[in-house]
């Protein structure tokens, strides 16, 4: 059982207020995705562990969704978090993404919104959510989805008391800003993913707007989907060839002098002040360790020269190349193919 303390708070960690919110967040977060099974099978008792040493870490923002795992990320730290201090962690979820089935895993309605978040305070135990983000808003299939149906149904819920903030994500940075000028619902903050890091910096332009407009800043894997580990990426990375050639011979780069990859890309990433808190999975207290380490630890000489030096070599030559447009497409894609299967069958 982690340490009471009143909203856990560490010495070593630093702590950011999450845009307008009154929450003050830790600046290394904890994503929830890898207890859900999503990298791979895992141990329960280890998950609980994991969580609580997060706690006693001082990280005190957890991220989690219906999609990781298909609710088995919200049911175990459901477990986890039972009989923690309720001041001691802020939890946010998601809804819209479900299923792995391609026919199944977007509903951006107004009637599953309400369903979904009541399926996950009763998976996470909890009777309010902090932050409750529309997720990967870009598969909807029209802007007005979310305008008309999901924010407004998350307002009602935030009303009802059963969470507190909304939050929007995705991997497009402009979808964010015309979803802040066109909502009538205030949107609290933004998360995105692998836009600030080693290969794709694109994000810290935008910071400046989110600012502006009181929204806080969460960004995610600054691995960068396992592209910027010693490992390969997975089958599906969507990345272009070059940017995984790039980052793969990064990986040796680094490794020919005796530094770490993903050490690096944490290191860079959590170099941004003006990111509000930046989301890592971890699955073990060993993985967890070494992400806290990264945080509570300045970097070496050897650790600022090889990452200048992957910067310079690999990494500048891209110019920010991305992804955008590919993963929403192939769904669609996918999506289409289905329905002429079906009419034809």
């Amino acid at each position: 059982m982690p340490q009471t303390e009143s909203q856990a708070t560490s010495s070593t960690m630093e702590y950011r207020r999450l845009g307008e919110t009154d929450m003050h967040v830790s600046t290394l977060s904890f994503g929830g995705s890898a207890v859900g099974g999503v990298f791979g099978n895992t141990d329960f008792e280890e998950s609980k562990k994991v969580v609580h040493e997060a706690l006693n870490a001082g990280i005190n923002y957890i991220d989690t969704a219906p999609w990781y795992g298909q609710g088995k990320s919200e049911s175990v730290l459901g477990q986890a978090l039972w009989g923690v201090p309720r001041n001691m962690f802020y939890v946010s979820t998601k809804v819209g993404r479900y299923e792995p089935r391609v026919e199944k895993m977007f509903d951006f309605s107004a009637q599953k919104t309400i369903q979904s978040v009541d399926e996950s305070l009763a998976r996470l135990r909890l009777d309010y959510i902090d932050i409750v983000q529309v997720h990967d808003m870009e598969f909807a299939p029209d802007v007005r989805v979310i305008l008309n149906e999901t924010l407004p149904a998350l307002q009602k819920i935030k009303e009802s008391g059963k969470c507190r903030y909304i939050g929007v994500t995705g991997y497009p940075l402009s979808n964010f800003r015309e979803v802040i000028e066109k909502s009538a619902v205030k949107i609290d903050s933004i998360l995105t993913y692998c836009r600030y890091s080693m290969n794709d910096n694109t994000l810290k332009d935008h910071i400046p707007y989110f600012r502006k407009h009181g929204v806080g800043v969460i960004s995610a894997s600054p691995l960068s989907m396992g592209l910027l580990t010693s490992s390969l990426p997975p089958a599906w990375h969507p990345a272009q060839p070059r940017v995984k050639r790039a980052c793969r011979e990064a990986a040796k780069y680094a490794e020919t002098r005796g530094v770490d990859i993903a050490t690096l890309a944490v290191q860079y990433s959590l170099g941004n002040k003006e990111v509000d808190t930046t989301l890592l999975s971890a699955a073990t207290r060993e993985i967890l360790q070494k992400n806290i380490n990264t945080v509570t630890s300045s970097p070496s000489d050897l650790e600022r020269k090889v990452s200048q030096e992957i910067m310079d070599k690999f990494m500048k030559p891209l110019k920010n190349m991305n992804w955008e447009g590919i993963e929403a497409r192939n769904y669609w894609n996918e999506l289409r193919c289905l329905g002429n299967t079906n009419s034809s069958a």
